[in-house]
């Protein structure tokens, strides 16, 4: 004879089946909400790709025309030539959009990253919360209108004259808060245990920062100096208040040094009745364009070789 269950193996049969009569009933929902889930899921994926399209699409139409007026008629003595009148080649303002990056580079970049690294690790107060709002307002001023205070307190001022310092000076006041507020988040987003770990070694502050902090930080400081090299190259009327414009190549001088550069001729040659001054705006964007490409492909390189100083390697 087989023995009649005891009273706790009968609550365990029926606790038993009740679990399994309520996960047979919620199999239905569950599927419901998971489809659900499953088609907002595919809504907000097209959404996104669309979003991108759209964000997309302007830059191919533009990078593309730009492409198929340039190459057809580009020819390399045009890097070798400088502008005379209306034609000729552009290594005069090649020339001088090399200075004005390299110009910009040494000093947004210098001030970026120290106001960035001041506003992440010892602006506690009101003081930094007043600097970060200030850095934010001096980012949305238009170009132009920092042109024309360049031109007011540069050129007429000081007497600078139309010169290479007038604006270096300029572009670098307008991209300085991009480098700083990059640097910021970048430091900000180091975990603290790195630089605790330094400390409880006896390391210096310094050093801590130097060798540790920044090198995790470095491909978000590295976005952050692309970026402003960017827009400082890619502005023209900041540059046409402060720094004229000259058929020559650059002096190098600081005042009264007028100098050429790519986002002249592409402003200027635009709409000339001659089909050489139009060709020249063309290359003039071409190779801007060029000049962009090349600069994210060196971020990236830096990007990548600073990665090993990540959290996630």
């Amino acid at each position: 004879m087989s023995e009649k269950p005891s009273v706790s193996q009968s609550k365990s049969y029926a606790n038993q089946l009740n679990f399994s009569t309520l996960s047979n009933l919620g199999e239905v929902p569950r599927t419901m909400n998971d489809r659900r889930r499953g088609l907002k899921a595919r809504i907000a994926w097209s959404l996104s790709y669309f979003t991108l399209l759209l964000v997309i699409a302007p830059a191919i139409l533009i990078v593309g025309h730009v492409v198929l007026q340039a190459l057809p008629h580009f020819q390399f003595s045009v890097l070798t030539t400088n502008t005379t009148g209306l034609g000729g080649g552009l290594k005069n303002e090649i020339a001088g959009t090399l200075v004005i990056v390299v110009g910009v580079l040494v000093i947004a970049g210098g001030l970026g990253i120290l106001s960035g690294i001041y506003l992440s690790n010892y602006a506690r107060s009101k003081v930094g919360n007043f600097l970060r709002s200030s850095s934010e307002v001096l980012a949305g001023i238009p170009s132009i209108v920092f042109g024309y205070v360049g031109y007011i307190a540069l050129v007429v001022h000081f007497h600078w004259g139309f010169s290479l310092g007038a604006g270096l000076v300029t572009l670098s006041l307008m991209v300085v808060p991009y480098v700083s507020k990059t640097t910021e988040v970048a430091l900000r987003q180091v975990p603290s245990g790195y630089s605790e770990g330094g400390e409880a070694l006896g390391l210096s502050e310094g050093y801590i920062l130097r060798r540790i902090t920044l090198k995790s930080a470095l491909p978000g400081v590295v976005t952050g100096i692309i970026v402003a090299v960017a827009i400082a190259t890619g502005e023209t009327a900041p540059l046409l208040y402060t720094a004229g414009y000259s058929q020559n190549l650059p002096k190098l001088a600081v005042t009264h040094s007028p100098l050429g550069y790519l986002t002249y001729a592409v402003w200027t040659f635009y709409n000339q009745p001659s089909k050489a001054a139009v060709q020249l705006s063309y290359d003039a964007a071409f190779l801007l364009i060029l000049g962009v490409v090349l600069l994210i492909v060196i971020s990236r390189i830096v990007v990548s070789a600073s990665q090993k100083h990540s959290e996630n390697r």
